[in-house]
Protein backbone atom coordinates (compact mmCIF):
# COMPACT_ATOMS: atom_id res chain seq x y z
CA UNK A 1 0.00 0.00 0.00
CA UNK A 2 1.26 3.49 -0.78
CA UNK A 3 2.36 5.59 2.14
CA UNK A 4 1.04 9.07 2.66
CA UNK A 5 3.80 11.66 2.31
CA UNK A 6 3.85 14.68 4.54
CA UNK A 7 5.70 17.97 4.46
CA UNK A 8 8.21 16.53 6.92
CA UNK A 9 9.22 13.85 4.40
CA UNK A 10 10.38 16.45 1.86
CA UNK A 11 12.76 18.85 3.65
CA UNK A 12 12.95 21.40 0.81
CA UNK A 13 9.17 21.54 0.24
CA UNK A 14 8.78 24.80 2.14
CA UNK A 15 12.16 26.46 2.57
CA UNK A 16 12.42 28.91 5.43
CA UNK A 17 14.27 32.19 5.60
CA UNK A 18 15.47 33.91 8.74
CA UNK A 19 13.37 37.06 9.01
CA UNK A 20 13.94 39.58 11.81
CA UNK A 21 11.28 39.68 14.52
CA UNK A 22 10.48 43.33 13.85
CA UNK A 23 9.54 42.44 10.26
CA UNK A 24 6.99 39.91 11.50
CA UNK A 25 5.50 42.41 13.92
CA UNK A 26 5.40 45.18 11.29
CA UNK A 27 3.63 42.93 8.82
CA UNK A 28 1.24 41.82 11.57
CA UNK A 29 0.32 45.40 12.43
CA UNK A 30 -0.18 46.28 8.76
CA UNK A 31 -2.39 43.21 8.26
CA UNK A 32 -4.40 44.15 11.36
CA UNK A 33 -4.94 47.71 10.12
CA UNK A 34 -5.92 46.52 6.64
CA UNK A 35 -8.27 43.93 8.15
CA UNK A 36 -10.01 46.41 10.43
CA UNK A 37 -10.29 49.00 7.67
CA UNK A 38 -11.59 46.42 5.20
CA UNK A 39 -14.11 45.03 7.64
CA UNK A 40 -15.50 48.41 8.70
CA UNK A 41 -15.42 49.96 5.23
CA UNK A 42 -17.13 47.07 3.51
CA UNK A 43 -19.68 46.74 6.30
CA UNK A 44 -20.60 50.41 5.82
CA UNK A 45 -20.99 49.88 2.06
CA UNK A 46 -23.26 46.88 2.65
CA UNK A 47 -25.24 48.80 5.29
CA UNK A 48 -25.72 51.85 3.03
CA UNK A 49 -26.80 49.62 0.15
CA UNK A 50 -29.38 47.84 2.29
CA UNK A 51 -30.79 51.02 3.87
CA UNK A 52 -31.06 53.26 0.79
CA UNK A 53 -33.53 52.38 -1.97
CA UNK A 54 -31.84 54.78 -4.39
CA UNK A 55 -28.59 52.78 -4.20
CA UNK A 56 -30.28 49.49 -5.08
CA UNK A 57 -29.70 49.59 -8.82
CA UNK A 58 -28.59 46.71 -11.06
CA UNK A 59 -25.18 48.34 -11.53
CA UNK A 60 -24.66 48.59 -7.76
CA UNK A 61 -25.36 44.88 -7.32
CA UNK A 62 -21.85 44.25 -8.69
CA UNK A 63 -20.40 46.71 -6.17
CA UNK A 64 -22.24 45.08 -3.28
CA UNK A 65 -21.08 41.66 -4.45
CA UNK A 66 -17.47 42.85 -4.28
CA UNK A 67 -18.08 44.43 -0.87
CA UNK A 68 -19.55 41.20 0.52
CA UNK A 69 -16.68 39.05 -0.74
CA UNK A 70 -14.08 41.54 0.48
CA UNK A 71 -15.84 41.75 3.87
CA UNK A 72 -15.75 37.96 4.20
CA UNK A 73 -12.07 37.88 3.22
CA UNK A 74 -11.28 40.57 5.80
CA UNK A 75 -12.98 38.81 8.69
CA UNK A 76 -11.61 35.36 7.86
CA UNK A 77 -8.07 36.04 6.63
CA UNK A 78 -6.80 38.98 8.69
CA UNK A 79 -7.04 37.31 12.12
CA UNK A 80 -5.25 34.20 10.85
CA UNK A 81 -2.33 36.08 9.31
CA UNK A 82 -2.12 38.54 12.21
CA UNK A 83 -1.88 35.67 14.69
CA UNK A 84 0.76 33.90 12.61
CA UNK A 85 2.81 37.08 12.36
CA UNK A 86 2.82 37.46 16.14
CA UNK A 87 4.02 33.86 16.57
CA UNK A 88 6.49 34.23 13.67
CA UNK A 89 5.39 30.89 12.18
CA UNK A 90 2.35 28.94 10.99
CA UNK A 91 0.55 27.83 14.16
CA UNK A 92 -2.49 26.03 12.76
CA UNK A 93 -0.79 22.73 12.04
CA UNK A 94 -0.76 20.57 8.94
CA UNK A 95 -4.55 20.49 8.57
CA UNK A 96 -4.88 24.26 8.90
Amino acid sequence: TPQKMTVHDVPAAFPTVDVPAHAHYTIGVVILIVGITGTLGNFLVIYAFCRSRSLQTPANVFIINLAISDFLMSITQSPVFFTNSLHKRWIFGEKG
